[in-house]
């Protein structure tokens, strides 16, 4: 069966973007792996998102590392990177998406810690 032309043409893109970015941030990135693995996210959300669409994007508040090993009522065993939201911004605006709202909630009945909520908008 023959590919449609147009998956022929998105590859294409795809791989010249993929091999830009590497070029780009391939020897910066390789001692830190957790902004490498956020980039790559972001550059994904940036890559399906329609012109101008937006990203919402929940998290908790930090600026630590930590392993859990009970989250949500259940046992895991997970390593749990939070960051500032101006750290996420930063790397949110890397990946051509621009933080237009933000939300701080402050930890409350239930809530251990600080949330944040970012709507980013995709830029051309």
């Amino acid at each position: 069966m023959t590919e449609p032309s147009y998956l022929t043409l998105l590859r294409a893109s795809y791989d010249t973007v993929a091999v830009d970015y590497a070029k780009l941030y391939g020897d910066a990135l390789a001692s830190m792996p957790l902004t490498r693995a956020m980039l790559a996210a972001f550059a994904e959300f940036h890559r399906t998102l329609a012109p101008g669409g937006h990203l919402l994007l929940g998290t908790h508040v930090g600026d630590e590392y930590r392993h859990l090993q009970h989250a949500y009522g259940h046992p895991v065993s997970i390593g749990v990177h939070r960051l500032p939201p101006a750290r996420i911004a930063e790397l949110l605006a890397e990946a051509r998406l621009a933080v237009t709202a933000q939300l701080l909630e402050e930890p409350g009945e239930g809530q251990e810690r600080q949330h944040a909520c970012l709507v980013a908008r995709k830029t051309v």
